[in-house]
């Protein structure tokens, strides 16, 4: 498990130095990124959610206000999630915003069409 988490870890540093993918949204990939950090290990590995996820999660959603930027978060989550692969809970990411008592207004998921989120 420790290599699993060096492996995300490295992941999500070259995804906050990529930046943002393409848009004219202002969120960029690396802010969407240091916000959803502290979520890595419950959502590869569970355990307790850490009170830095859920702050994260909820600072994330407070900036995303327009749709270029939520679609900009959710191209941003995807792309992160299919860098970590498998080892991803997808029940656990997709449950993450309720679990955070957090409204986000679209479906965490890899499946999800970024371009359909307003």
């Amino acid at each position: 498990m420790a290599g699993l988490m060096k492996v995300a870890c490295l992941v999500l540093a070259c995804m906050i130095v990529a930046g943002p993918i393409t848009s004219n949204a202002a969120l960029t990939c690396g802010t969407v990124n240091s916000n959803v950090a502290p979520c890595i290990g419950y959502l590869t590995q569970g355990g307790p959610l850490p009170a830095a996820c859920c702050r994260g999660v909820s600072t994330l959603n407070s900036m995303a206000r327009t749709t270029p930027d939520r679609q900009q978060a959710c191209r941003c989550l995807q792309s992160t999630a299919k860098a970590i692969g498998s080892a991803l809970n997808a029940g656990r990411t997709a449950g993450l915003p309720k679990a955070c008592r957090v409204n986000v207004p679209f479906p965490v998921s890899t499946s999800t069409n970024c371009n359909s989120v307003k």
